[in-house]
């Protein structure tokens, strides 16, 4: 699973492609899921490619071993102490590696590391942090949405040299019943203290579930247009 590439949805660019955006869906998800978020943040980002990856079908404990898309397996949903639960490691490496093959295809073919944006909901969002700052490349930035910092205990020895330098768009709803507040605190906290993240954007959202709305998606917008200005 390490070495197959992912199959992707592409939206493509309204202007000359100079900046791309990698996002990462949820659990049970695919691509498509996000695809009209592309399409509506499209005319305010015309120099954006954006790449949906499909994550790979696996089995997923916490609904009782059925098999979906995921990026790796869960165990635990709705838990305050999700960070004190078993991780997949195994799952989080595989889908990295594939995540940066993605991220090596737009550098050569041409897209400098800094203009190009990873990002996620979800499993995504966490897989977006896991994969971002171990990545060998400084990114121009990481998005996560509803998501959580993966493998805590482990996470300071394996972050790459300029992680700290990474700017970061954070967000999540307080009535968030998967993943909650606290959890998404938690992973703000640790990357501020222990990361040193030096550029880090920290949003809530009053009353938003496990989802994204439109207040999210406008702040969302507004960091993507200061992160990818127009070359």
């Amino acid at each position: 699973m390490a070495t197959q590439a992912l199959k992707y949805v592409t939206v493509s660019p309204a202007a000359k492609h100079t900046a791309t955006i990698i996002f990462l869906h949820g659990l049970g998800d695919t691509g498509h899921g996000w695809e009209p978020v592309a399409q509506m943040l499209k005319p305010a980002l015309p120099q954006v490619k954006w790449v949906l990856p499909h994550a790979p079908t696996r089995p997923i404990t916490v609904n009782y071993g059925a098999s979906m898309p995921g990026w790796f397996d869960i165990a635990h949903l709705g838990d305050r102490d999700l960070f004190e639960k078993t991780e997949d490691e195994v799952g989080f490496r595989q889908s990295s590696m594939q995540v940066q093959k993605l991220i090596a295809e737009e550098v050569d073919a041409g897209i400098d590391p800094s203009r190009i944006i990873l990002g996620g909901f979800s499993q995504g969002g966490a897989l977006t942090l896991f994969s971002g700052l171990t990545e060998e490349r400084k990114l121009g930035g990481l998005v996560v949405m509803s998501g959580w910092l993966p493998l805590r205990s482990k996470f300071k020895n394996l972050l790459n040299g300029h992680a700290a330098n990474t700017p970061i768009f954070f967000a999540h709803g307080t009535e968030d019943p998967l993943i909650p507040a606290e959890v998404s605190e938690a992973s703000r906290d640790f990357l501020l203290n222990n990361v040193g993240i030096k550029d880090l954007t920290y949003k809530t959202y009053q009353g938003l579930g496990h989802s994204a709305d439109e207040r999210e998606l406008r702040d969302l917008r507004e960091w993507l247009q200061k992160r990818l200005p127009e070359a």
